[in-house]
């Protein structure tokens, strides 16, 4: 019995030739399907909120709020294709080579333009803290639409370029039927991580460092400029409120895209693929993919203006004609 379990392969029929599936208790296999349907409905559905509510109501249509759209589309689409990752729980992908190379073909494009929108939202909240006067002149939704055009452009041609292998020949990398993989060879594997991890890395952690400590300082000349006016105690209640609040926002922002790509690409230039396979991988994979269901709670969840649109959009109003200049701000 135990022999048999160990050696139950994705098609049976085709011998030798086909893949063996990944062994998993019963109780570890419902956690995983769990863990990938929770993560991927919480993902596209957050994302989804964040979409309709920038695309339909007219006040919104501001540079920052397409940035956060663009970051919902990408982070929506790594939703959607996180369901792919469940058909690979135990090892067996019955889809075909063209599918499995189009399912990495997109998911690697849609999560480098996911990071590459974040750091333009850095970008546009360092100007916005940094040089307040310019920025209405610095950012327009010009300039920004041209950006995100930039940044998907980019990110397709870089991939493409990495992936070409794949691309060409699906599948030749695989050692058996029913195996969804390919190897990035040591320069993709440097240029993927310097571009899709340490660059965006260092450039958030820079600049949301800068504008941390401009926040701080700015609270504390605001502090000392009412206190000549106001009592002492409440002034210095509200400043040290706001320091605490711009610490604590910048620091979840900086701390949840650190933590959770870190482990994928960690183990990618380790050379530990092993553990990107199986069990492990769908685990460190949902790890991977958590961030794009942070970011909607972390840049929209905060706004007053999207918990408004999200009860319009539940209570089906946003049908209701006209409701696209309705005043949501």
């Amino acid at each position: 019995m135990e022999t048999s379990e160990e050696t139950e392969l994705c098609f049976p029929l085709l011998g030798n030739t086909s893949c063996v599936k990944s062994k998993h208790t019963d109780f570890n296999a419902m956690l995983i399907y769990i863990l990938v349907y929770i993560v991927s409905l919480l993902t596209t559905f957050l994302n989804l909120l964040v979409i309709i509510s920038v695309s339909h109501f007219k006040q919104l249509h501001t540079p920052t709020n397409l940035l956060i759209l663009s970051l919902a589309v990408s982070d929506s689409l790594l939703g959607l294709l996180l369901l792919f990752q469940i058909i690979h729980i135990d090892g067996c992908w019955f889809l075909g080579d063209l599918v499995c190379a189009l399912y990495h073909y997109v998911a690697y494009i849609a999560s480098a333009s996911s990071i590459g929108v974040m750091v333009l939202i850095c970008v546009d909240r360092y100007v916005a803290i940094c040089d307040p006067l310019q920025y209405s002149t610095k950012v327009t939704q010009r300039r920004v639409k041209i950006c995100l055009c930039l940044c998907w452009i980019c990110s397709v041609i870089f991939h493409s370029l990495i992936l070409m292998d794949i691309l060409e020949q699906p599948g030749r990398y695989k050692s058996c039927l029913g195996e969804c993989t390919f190897v990035f060879n040591h320069i993709s594997k440097v240029l993927n991580a310097t571009f899709s991890f340490i660059a965006p890395i260092t450039v958030v952690v820079v600049l949301y460092t800068r504008v941390f400590v401009v926040a701080v300082s700015q609270a504390r000349a605001l502090r000392s400029h009412i206190a000549v006016v106001t009592l002492q105690g409440s002034v210095k209640v509200s400043a040290k409120k706001s320091e605490i609040k711009a610490a604590r926002t910048l620091g979840i922002v900086v701390l949840t895209f650190i933590i959770c790509f870190c482990p994928y690409h960690i183990i990618s230039l380790t050379g530990h693929n092993n553990l990107l396979s199986g069990s492990s991988g769908t685990y460190i994979v949902c790890f991977y993919n958590f961030n794009a269901c942070l970011n909607p709670v972390i840049y929209a969840l905060f706004y007053p203006w999207f918990r408004k649109s999200v009860k319009l959009i539940v209570t089906l109003k946003i049908l209701h004609p006209g409701t696209c200049d309705t005043n949501i701000l």
